[in-house]
């Protein structure tokens, strides 16, 4: 069906579409303090609509991608070595619709299933110890550095068959700094950080031309991130929000992919409302600003949480 190389790299280049939301994540106070033994439960969708960027050299025309994500997040705060620290559980539900003209032939893709399970570990280096609820509320937070590291397993739904899948097959990393920095109402937080990729020892064993499982491997990739928001009152507060991530070209066999150095930038906002003692609202919107490779989507979310404190029994 695809018999040129020219194609079977477009065919390589389209698997990437599923594994491009690294680094487009907004996450407005990532690393805010909260007291020990906090717990909260968050269910989020997230939905993805907007063109997907090759290089004018492929024959791709049309390309379109929607991707709409569920997901179930657990937290919880705890005491590392007298230092706050907390723990992210999320778990992920993802459908895609994708369509494109290859080379004058219209392609549709729908794909659906779990994603992979993510887990972040997130602790204090400088400006918060690890604090009671009393201890919290006479708390007046200034500078504050953390450091987290962020797994993506390889959970997900995942067929070599097919080129393209909900999974990856493979484990990610993302050690990550932050600073935050609150002035009265306003609060200035950033983060800097790199996803490493391991090999997928198994991608696509039916490629044209294929003799055995192939092996897929990604470049690291670097992200940045920045954030400014304001407290209305206590738990209502806005954000503007944007990033940058630079990297990521993707090999087959050792042989790099069509122009998959990825070099993007989103801008957005968020806002946060509380409903009631331990239950909020969060919405957020971005939009890519700068788009060399990959998914240029408009991205909208909606977050239901509710919080509470108290060790588990």
């Amino acid at each position: 069906m695809f018999p040129s190389l020219r194609l079977k790299a477009v065919l390589f280049s389209l698997c990437l579409l599923s594994r491009l939301a690294y680094g487009q994540g907004l996450s407005p106070r990532a690393y805010v303090i909260s007291p020990i033994h906090s717990n909260a439960i968050t269910l989020t969708y997230n939905l993805q609509d907007g063109n997907i960027v090759f290089d004018s050299s492929v024959p791709i025309t049309g390309s379109r991608g929607r991707i709409g994500t569920e997901t179930a997040t657990l937290f919880h705060t705890f005491n590392f070595f007298d230092r706050s620290a907390n723990i992210n559980l999320s778990l992920p539900y993802s459908i895609g619709h994708f369509q494109a003209t290859v080379n004058g032939e219209p392609i549709e893709l729908y794909r659906s299933g779990l994603n992979s399970t993510i887990v972040r570990l997130s602790v204090n280096l400088f400006g918060a110890p690890a604090m009671t609820p009393a201890e919290y509320m006479k708390w007046h937070q200034k500078l504050v550095i953390g450091a987290s590291l962020t797994v993506s397993t390889p959970t997900g739904q995942y067929n070599p068959a097919l080129l393209v899948n909900v999974g990856n097959n493979r484990w990610a990393f993302k050690p990550e700094v932050g600073v935050s920095r609150r002035w009265n109402r306003w609060y200035l937080d950033a983060y800097g950080a790199v996803w490493f990729f391991t090999p997928n020892n198994n991608f696509y064993r039916n490629a044209p031309g294929s003799t055995g499982p192939n092996r897929q491997t990604q470049n690291p990739m670097g992200v940045v991130e920045t954030h400014l928001s304001y407290d209305v009152k206590t738990r209502l507060w806005f954000s503007l929000d944007a990033n940058f991530w630079y990297g990521g070209k993707t090999s087959l066999n050792g042989v790099q992919a069509i122009t998959t150095l990825q070099s993007n930038s989103r801008i957005g906002g968020t806002a946060s409302i509380p409903i009631g003692k331990h239950q909020s609202l969060k919405f957020s919107y971005s939009d890519g600003t700068y788009t060399t490779f990959g998914g240029d989507y408009q991205t909208v979310s909606a977050a239901w949480q509710y919080s509470w404190l108290g060790r588990p029994n």
